[in-house]
């Protein structure tokens, strides 16, 4: 993953933005007794982009990957929207607790750019709700060149999406988070539609870090350096959603990317013994005791 990609990470001030009052006040709303849902995962499962997390003669890369995550974001479907066979058949190859996540087909998003999409939204939808009980969430990512002067067009995008699915959106021009008045429009339009606000953790772009939650749910797209602060950075984190869980959160969807993305499952197994140790979770260990 290269959006948000430095020469430098030593350079780069990683510390992470004071939480806003208004997520705060939101997970107040939604305190619960419910147990903490938790799903960790990498963006993908080919054996290229993993290579040496494959045992030699792994035949199926999904059904392994699916033995040691218990989700992923789905990015395969950003690129081609997926038929109902092949939703069946991905479901069909991953254990009961998995989770798939989704990314809306560029079609809609980059390209059509939310104008005239319904029957696009509707072949995404209808193929992708057969994941059934393995379906977390889709995420829509807008194309970093969408700015608010399309404000509208979103509106009108949210507000008709199918009623009932999990959505998800990220926002990458920073013109969306610059300007405090355009900023709280959205969260607003967001938290009116019941849809999550993405968090993006990457070098170059800070100002993705906007912190603020507009449902109980905390969906962070985490991306390393491949450098020693990679690590580093997870700590914080943990101690951001212990935060935000006593404040009320309920769910966590948390996936780790790598520029050079053959160590993100290094990377994602300590984050997910940190999370296993701090909130008393048996989440699966993507590295076990082996080294790869």
């Amino acid at each position: 993953m290269k959006f948000g990609s430095v020469t430098d990470p030593s350079s780069i001030d990683f510390s992470l933005p004071k939480t806003p009052s208004a997520t705060l006040e939101l997970l107040k709303e939604h305190q619960s007794d419910e147990p903490f849902e938790v799903y960790v995962g990498c963006a993908k499962w080919n054996k290229k982009e993993l290579k040496g997390f494959y045992p030699r003669g792994t035949k199926d890369e999904l059904a392994y990957y699916a033995t040691k995550f218990n989700s992923i974001e789905l990015n395969a479907t950003f690129y081609n929207s997926p038929s109902k066979d092949q939703v069946e058949t991905w479901k069909d190859k991953t254990g009961k607790d998995f989770k798939f996540f989704p990314k809306i087909p560029q079609s809609i998003s980059h390209y059509g750019r939310l104008l005239n999409t319904d029957e696009k939204v509707k072949a995404f939808v209808d193929a992708t709700v057969l994941f059934e009980d393995k379906l977390g969430m889709a995420f829509l990512q807008m194309h970093d060149n969408y700015k608010p002067k399309d404000f509208d067009r979103l509106d009108s995008f949210l507000k008709n999406f199918p009623a009932g699915y999990p959505l998800a959106v990220e926002l990458r021009n920073e013109s969306w988070f610059a300007d405090k008045e355009v900023a709280e429009r959205y969260y607003a339009l967001l938290e009116k539609t019941d849809k999550t606000n993405v968090i993006v953790d990457t070098a170059g772009r800070r100002d993705l870090l906007h912190m603020r939650l507009t449902t109980p749910i905390a969906f962070v797209r985490y991306v390393g350096a491949n450098a020693p602060s990679d690590y580093t950075r997870l700590d914080e984190w943990i101690a951001r959603i212990s935060e935000w869980r006593k404040a009320g959160l309920q769910k966590l969807y948390f996936f780790i990317h790598q520029n050079m993305e053959e160590e993100s499952p290094l990377l994602a197994d300590h984050f997910i013994k940190l999370i296993n140790k701090t909130f008393g979770l048996n989440l699966k260990l993507p590295n076990g005791d082996k080294l790869f």
